[in-house]
């Protein structure tokens, strides 16, 4: 008798379990979204500060940026599928978001380049990805350049969008040396919502760019 109690018991519990799987769901725990540490920067310090030197009155003329583009060209990659493979993957783990593969448009019989053959990717960064990418890039990226002596002032283009080449993606603390196929370039274009390229440069200057001449760029969290 003891035995078809427990077996009831068990048969019981079993039900129960299945009424609970049959009903709602719990809630799933609530994750506490982290601001990125620029964009709160931009916020706090930069907004006030661009309103004040160009005197913009409504709040929506101050320029921000507003998407970021990382570019690789990749000459042999219709040859070298490793190679295609192993720069996407190296693009991931830089800006945290899968590449996408660039391909030619047209044939070029001298290049022996076929329609539709990969030529490079791209990643196009918006948002948090975007402000947590640049900051990686102004702290700990292009400080490990060799020899560096600042960004160049003059590679706007005319209508508020900065690029910035990069020789070596080394630089990036997130590629490990030991496992590069090969050293290779990228540009990185910042893309404003400004079309002067004096109101972009004021922009970049105080979200922490260390332009060339400038003795002390400004730090990332503090005013200038």
């Amino acid at each position: 008798m003891a035995k078809k109690k427990d077996s009831q018991g068990g048969a019981e519990k079993k039900a129960e379990k299945k009424k609970d799987s049959k009903g709602q769901k719990a809630p799933k725990p609530m994750v506490e979204k982290r601001e990125p540490r620029l964009r709160r920067h931009y916020l706090d310090n930069v907004r006030g500060v661009l309103q004040e030197q160009f005197g913009f009155e409504n709040a929506h003329q101050i320029p921000i940026i507003e998407k970021v583009v990382v570019n690789v060209g990749i000459g042999e990659a219709p040859k070298n599928q490793k190679l295609l493979d192993s720069v996407i993957e190296e693009l991931t783990k830089i800006t945290g978001q899968k590449p996408v593969i660039n391909r030619s448009r047209k044939a070029i019989s001298n290049f022996s380049l076929r329609e539709g053959m990969p030529v490079g990717v791209s990643v196009t960064l918006r948002k948090s990805r975007m402000y947590e990418f640049l900051d990686r890039l102004i702290s700990a990226a292009i400080p490990r350049v060799r020899d560096f002596r600042g960004l160049p002032s003059r590679s706007f283009d005319g209508r508020g969008n900065y690029t910035l080449g990069v020789k070596e993606q080394i630089i990036f603390p997130e590629i490990d040396y030991d496992r590069v196929q090969e050293v290779h370039g990228m540009d990185i274009t910042v893309v404003t919502s400004t079309n002067k390229d004096d109101e972009a440069f004021a922009l970049l200057r105080q979200m922490g760019f260390p332009f060339r001449g400038e003795e002390k760029p400004v730090q990332v969290g503090t005013a200038a």
